[in-house]
């Protein structure tokens, strides 16, 4: 049975993976997960900034001329029309 992802396993890629946070890219690199378990998964958690910064907050250096951006932006693929299997 596929192993079902869990806040930890995402956090942890989210460390590693410093370029590509895709759940493809996840999925790519963890044996016993399919990416649709993982898309199930990030579907349902519940992730507050909340709880994203009080887990980061201690990791965090301060410096007077420093700031801090957390984006949750999704870039419309332009040619994603011309994918295969892609209907709009």
């Amino acid at each position: 049975m596929p192993k079902r992802p869990t806040r930890l396993d995402y956090c942890q890629y989210l460390l590693v993976s410093p370029m590509n946070h895709a759940l493809t890219n996840f999925a790519d690199h963890v044996e016993e997960m399919s990416q649709d378990a993982i898309n199930r998964f990030l579907r349902n958690e519940k992730m507050t900034p909340r709880l994203v910064w009080d887990n980061v907050r201690e990791q965090i250096a301060a410096h007077k001329e420093g700031c801090i951006a957390f984006d949750d932006t999704i870039i419309n693929k332009d040619f994603s029309h011309k994918i295969e299997l892609v209907r709009r």
